[in-house]
Order: C-alpha cells, then sequence, then structure tokens
C-alpha cells in the first residue's frame, strides 16, 4: 500500500485578480505553446511546497501568494505561501478536515513547526533521518533527508527532462538519492539510516583519536622522552634521595637549635621588629607622596580657577566700554534715537547687565580660602614625610647594627651547621624537581596509554556498527534484490513497449538504481531522438507500477512531468506510446496514483483518456495577467534545455 498524495487544487493570487485550477483527474496535461507558463504553474507548485522553485518575472512581478490544496496520507492542508520577501519563509497551513488553522511553518527545514516536518510526518517518514555516505568511504554523518529529496522522485522539471534522472549527475546529492530511492521502496528503515550515520561519525572519531595517538607518540620520540619504566625508575630514586636527605635535615636542626642561645634569640627578635618598623615607615613615605600629588593637583585646578576668573572680569570690563553708536547690521547711526534711561541704546530692550563684581568676588575668596587650606595641608604634608624620611633612615641603620651583631655572635657557632642545612634543603628540593619532572613524564605516557584506550573503544563500536549495519543489509537484501527485479522487469517491458530506437535490453542497476541500456549506465547511452526523455518516462512509471503493487511501500504515486516531447521532435510513434503509458498507468490504478504532464503538442488518438487545460497567449497560465505575445517572454529553462 503506497502512501498518497494529491494535488487538489492551486490558487495563485496576483496584483490582477486571482487564478485557480483544480486537479481532480488521475491524469491531468497542461497543453499549450511554449511560452504560455505551464513550466510557471509547476515550478509554483514547487515553490508553495516549501522548494526553491524557479520563479518567472510574470511571478516575481505580479503574483502575491500562492495556495495548495493537497492530500498527504490521510490528510488535507491548505498551505499558503507569500511572495513577499520579507514573507516568504513562513508557510500558513490549514487542516482542511478539522477546518483548524494551524500555526504557521518554517520553510527551513531544520527548524522546529517546519513544513517539511509537517509533510514527512503526513508521509508516514522520521524527519531526522540522514543519508550517509557508503560506510567506510566517509566521515560524515551525512544530510538530513527532507521532503525537498522526496520531491526529487516526484516531480521532473524541464531542465532535466532530457538530460538527468534525479540529478544523478551529480556526484555529491548520490548517497541522498540512493537513500531515498532506499526509504520510498522501504529498502531501508530508519535505524539503518541512524547507524550508517554512527559509522560515519565514529570512523571520523577513529581516526581523529588515531591521530592524536600518533601525534603523541611522535612527539615523546622526538624530545627523546625516557620510556615509562625509565621514568618511573628515575622518579624512584628521586624520592629516596629526597627522604635520606629530609632525615639528615631533620638531624641536623636538632644540632642547631640548642646552640640558639636567649641573648642571639633577643637580637632576631629586635631585628624582626626594626624590619617591621622600617616597612611601615616606607609605606608610609609612598602614602605621604601620594596625599602631596593629589593635593598639588588640586591647587593647580583652583589656581586654574582663579586665572579663568580673572579673565572673564577683564574681558567683561573691556567690553563693557564698547558703546555702539552704528548698527552692526544696517550701518544705520544710532546716537540721535532716543533711548529711555536703562535701556539698550541697541535694541531698546531694558539694560539687565548687573555687575557681577560680588559674585566673582564671592568666588574668588573661596579659591583662596582653599588656596590657603590646600597650602597648611601640602606644609603639613611635607613636615611627616621628613620624618618619615628620617624615620627610614633610623631604621636602616638599626637593622645593620643589628645584623652585625647577630653575624658577629653566629659566626663561629652557627654559621657552618647552616651551611650544611643550606646544602641539604638544597637537595631536597633538586630530588622534588626531579621527581615533578619524572611526574609529568609518566603522566604523558597515561596520556598515551588513554588515547590508545580510547582510540581502541571507539574502533570497537565502529567495527560493531559496521557488522550492524552488515546484518541488517544481509536482512534486506533478498527485499532488494525482489524490489529492483521487480522494477528492472517493469523497465524493460515500458521500454520495449515504447520501442525506443537502438534499445534492445534495459534494466535497472542493483546499487544505484539507475536505468541501464544495453548494460550501460543511461548516462553514457545516446542522446539522441529524445531517448533520454523516453527513458525517463519508462524509468518513473515502472517506479510508480511496482509501488503500486506492492505492499508497505511508502512512495508517494504522485508524478509531474514536464514538457516530455520537448526533445521528441517529429517521433510520433515514440510521444504516441509515452502518453499511451501514462494512460495506462492511470486507467489500471484509479484514484491510486495522480500524474500531472506539461506538454505544448499531444497525441490526438489519447486526447480523450485525460483531463485537459489548454493554455494559449490569449489565455496563459496567469491569465489575470495579460501575456505580451510569442516573442514576448523567455520560457523558463530554455537555456537549460
Amino acid at each position: 500500500m503506497t502512501t498518497k498524495f494529491r494535488l487538489e487544487k492551486v490558487e495563485i493570487h496576483s496584483t490582477e485578480g486571482p487564478v485557480q485550477y483544480q486537479f481532480p483527474s488521475d491524469l491531468t496535461v497542461l497543453a499549450g505553446p511554449t511560452g504560455v507558463g505551464k513550466t510557471t504553474l509547476l515550478e509554483l507548485i514547487k515553490w508553495g511546497l516549501g522548494g526553491d522553485g524557479q520563479l518567472a518575472p510574470v511571478v516575481t512581478e505580479n503574483v502575491l501568494d500562492l495556495s495548495l490544496q493537497v492530500s498527504v496520507g490521510e490528510s488535507r492542508f491548505r498551505l499558503s505561501r507569500s511572495l513577499d520577501p520579507q514573507k516568504r519563509n513562513n508557510v500558513r497551513v490549514t487542516d482542511l478536515v478539522t477546518g483548524e488553522r494551524l500555526r504557521d511553518h518554517q520553510v527551513k527545514s531544520g527548524e522546529d513547526g517546519s513544513l517539511n516536518a509537517l509533510l514527512m510526518t503526513s508521509l508516514g517518514l522520521p524527519t531526522d533521518m540522514r543519508a550517509a555516505a557508503q560506510t567506510g568511504r566517509s566521515t560524515k554523518a551525512g544530510s538530513r533527508i527532507t521532503f525537498a529529496d522526496i520531491f526529487t522522485y516526484m516531480y521532473v522539471p524541464q531542465s532535466e527532462i532530457n538530460r538527468d534522472i534525479a540529478r544523478s549527475q551529480d556526484s555529491y546529492l548520490e548517497p541522498k538519492r540512493k537513500a531515498v530511492f532506499e526509504l520510498i521502496f522501504a529498502l531501508a528503515d530508519p535505524e539503518l539510516f541512524d547507524k550508517r550515520s554512527e559509522a560515519n561519525t565514529l570512523k571520523g572519531m577513529v581516526e581523529e583519536a588515531s591521530d592524536h595517538h600518533k601525534k603523541i607518540l611522535q612527539f615523546l620520540r622526538d624530545s627523546n622522552t625516557q620510556s615509562k619504566e625509565e621514568a618511573e625508575q628515575e622518579r624512584e630514586k628521586a624520592l629516596d634521595s629526597q627522604r635520606e636527605a629530609e632525615e639528615q635535615r631533620t638531624q641536623l636542626r636538632d644540632d642547631i637549635d640548642p646552640v640558639t642561645d636567649r641573648e642571639t634569640q633577643a637580637l632576631r627578635d629586635l631585628l624582626s621588629e626594626a624590619e617591621r618598623s622600617l616597612a611601615d615607615a616606607r609605606s608610609t613615605a609612598v602614602f605621604l607622596g601620594r596625599q602631596a600629588e593629589e593635593l598639588s593637583g588640586e591647587r593647580r585646578r583652583v589656581n586654574a580657577d582663579l586665572a579663568r576668573l580673572n579673565r572673564m572680569r577683564d574681558a567683561g570690563e573691556r567690553l563693557a566700554q564698547i558703546e555702539f553708536t552704528t548698527c552692526p547690521r544696517c550701518m544705520q547711526a544710532l546716537k540721535t534715537r532716543e533711548v529711555p534711561h536703562g535701556h539698550c541704546r541697541l535694541c531698546l530692550l531694558p539694560d539687565e547687565a548687573a555687575s557681577t563684581d560680588e559674585l566673582d568676588q564671592y568666588e574668588t575668596v573661596q579659591l583662596m580660602d582653599q588656596m590657603e587650606e590646600m597650602e597648611k595641608q601640602l606644609a603639613f604634608v611635607d613636615q611627616q614625610t621628613q620624618n618619615a624620611r628620617q624615620l627610614i633612615l633610623d631604621r636602616q641603620k638599626l637593622v645593620r647594627h643589628l645584623e652585625a651583631a647577630i653575624d658577629t655572635r653566629t659566626a663561629n657557632r652557627v654559621s657552618p651547621r647552616l651551611q650544611a642545612y643550606s646544602d641539604i634543603s638544597e637537595k631536597i628540593a633538586a630530588s622534588r624537581v626531579a621527581q615533578k619532572y619524572f611526574e609529568n613524564v609518566l603522566q604523558q605516557w597515561d596520556r598515551v596509554a588513554d588515547l590508545a584506550n580510547v582510540e581502541d573503544e571507539l574502533r570497537k563500536k565502529y567495527e560493531r556498527t559496521v557488522r550492524e549495519i552488515e546484518q541488517k543489509d544481509s536482512e534486506l537484501q533478498e527485499r532488494r534484490r525482489y524490489i529492483v527485479g521487480e522494477i528492472s522487469k517493469e523497465f524493460n517491458r515500458v521500454v520495449s513497449d515504447l520501442q525506443i530506437p537502438g534499445v534492445k535490453e534495459a534494466s535497472i542497476h542493483e546499487t544505484n538504481y539507475l536505468p541501464l541500456l544495453n548494460g550501460k549506465p543511461f548516462k553514457h547511452f545516446s542522446r539522441g531522438g529524445g531517448i533520454v526523455t523516453a527513458t525517463q518516462v519508462a524509468y518513473w512509471t515502472a517506479l510508480l507500477a511496482v509501488a503500486l503493487r506492492e505492499r508497505g511501500v511508502p512512495y508517494p504515486t504522485f508524478l509531474l512531468l514536464d514538457s516530455p516531447r520537448l526533445a521528441l521532435n517529429e517521433e510520433q510513434d515514440l510521444t504516441s506510446g509515452l502518453y499511451r503509458r501514462l494512460v495506462t498507468l492511470a486507467e489500471a490504478n484509479s484514484g491510486r496514483v495522480q500524474i500531472i504532464v506539461a506538454d505544448h503538442a499531444l497525441p490526438a488518438v489519447y486526447r480523450k483518456d485525460y483531463a485537459e487545460i489548454a493554455f494559449s497567449y490569449a489565455k496563459p497560465t496567469i491569465s489575470s495577467v495579460k501575456h505580451p505575445g510569442k516573442g514576448g517572454v523567455k520560457p523558463l529553462g530554455a537555456t537549460a534545455g
């Protein structure tokens, strides 16, 4: 039982009015000459389903919105997508079964609430599958399989009709094309896809861990690092040397302690107190120096303010003497005009210029008071600084005297033992440094061992995953042979019925699932006479026929064909055979399949067997917008064709 996908209606909302098309039949042909917009309509359908359809100028310039009414599995939706660049990433979705307006879905397939997730779920397909390359050949998990990938098995665009099948000539898409084929024919399940992605990811992790392991080993070799066993032996030697030296130091300390008498201890206590006092005095001197710098800076600021006041007062006095006798604007004399007392001769407004002497004098007094206070503080700080410097000199002299006294007293009694104590301490320190060095060496070897363990675990996991894939592949191998064999037989029968020129035998490749003509890949076969076009129709209808016969196959049973007669020219027999095949397939599977074909010329003998929507230059696809005429447009896909 295949998964049902049907296009029920297309609504195009243009600036000149709406246009709609309904597709109730199993086989519908969009007929009309080149340039009337048949490909435009098919690309709009792709656009409405979230794809990156090739939009014609008539669409980008005149179409505002597009709505598709589709049936997907057990669901029916209305999908509406705006052509506005600011809104085109959102698709408005209405559930036609319940009549409920669902939340807007995003076109981008990787986002939550995406149109891709809605369509894939409705088709009964997982949304998180990845198409990994063949196990052992890649370290990438593979790109996500989306509805756009499924649609490549539902739509044969005009640009590909006489060139390629499902973009098989794009080698980078090969893993995904094969994965989609296996998915829609149930030749692989989501678990197998996950295993393949996991295997490729693990392979990359194994290679990375192995490379890291090798680099660490090479570094240790290049740096002449001791082996792990040698490092352990050297560390034990250093540890034994440290223990022996610590025992000697303990014994020497016991010998030294009685030598230190009370007078020596008192001198040392006085020395400690003098050193503390010296440190305090130096700290005080530094503090006083900073305080003096701050006060000097503040004094400079106050001096600057006083200078500013003086300049302002001087400027005011100079400007106050200016008496205008002529208007600076119109140069008319002002001496003859009558000016009320207390008013400005120039503007005749009351003269509000009051003397600021009192205010300036107050501010000057305040600043002078500040200057006087800071001078006192600076004098005090200077005196304190001199005291601190004198104290430093006194304490330095005292420290030197006490050190000399202690040295004199202990020179003959303590110094020899102290030298031995110092030698032993150096030996202990050297032993500790050696231990630290060899511990670092051992840590490096532990790191090497950890890397080896990680690499080994990853390799085991990878090999286990590969075995699981091989087992899963083995379980599916019989079904794969059966399905591919059925498609191959059906394809050969259709090719034989079509009587494609030069083709004696046709089959399907067992691993890449592409057509073979006379045992050769179709892309290496002659391209003349529309052979690829005929092969396309035979291939896609063979897939549909087998999918419709088999149970448990999630094939959408929907096919869009754009311009199959484009490359057939005058091959009337071949054209008739192609349409005979399409009509037969639709009649044999009434209600279970939908085929929509866009073509410029149709064989009259089969015209009664399918629904036809006719277009012309007077009635183009977007009929609400006037067509510019036969030579007024460049058909979509003309260059690619």
